[in-house]
């Protein structure tokens, strides 16, 4: 038996531009794809901070140093240039697996620029708020 747990996110990246006649998927930066430990090609969870649109599509990867977000094909209905969106990556694990992963969490400036690492909290635990530049963590 294998569970689907949170394996890593890229936190509140700005959409910086959408494709309505590409064919889908999301593009993303390499640089910031390879930061979250998302590979080309994964399947991931977009979700709209702005709107609460929620989707599955797989990344593509953009030139490092690009800083690009792009929603393609019926995706960039979801999502305006500007959005922030939490691109999610989830994984297969064994119960046993899952005990010992500890998730991976990327925080993003304004410019979609990393700016820290984060380990995920256990659940049920509380933390302090805590200000990342444009980003506020409850």
């Amino acid at each position: 038996m294998t569970v689907t747990m949170f394996k890593s996110k890229l936190h509140r990246l700005r959409v910086t531009e959408a494709d309505l006649y590409y064919e889908g998927s999301i593009t993303i930066d390499r640089e910031l794809l390879d930061a979250a430990g998302i590979l080309p090609h994964e399947k991931v969870q977009v979700v709209n901070v702005n709107n609460g649109a929620r989707l599955e599509t797989y990344t593509i990867a953009d030139d490092p140093g690009s800083r690009t977000v792009c929603l393609n094909g019926p995706a960039a209905r979801l999502a305006a240039k500007g959005d922030q969106v939490i691109v999610i990556a989830y994984a297969e694990m064994t119960p046993e697996e899952a005990e010992d992963h500890t998730p991976n969490v990327i925080l993003v400036g304004e410019n979609n620029d990393p700016k820290e690492q984060v380990e995920a909290e256990e659940p049920g635990t509380v933390r302090d708020d805590t200000v990342h530049d444009d980003i506020l963590i409850a």
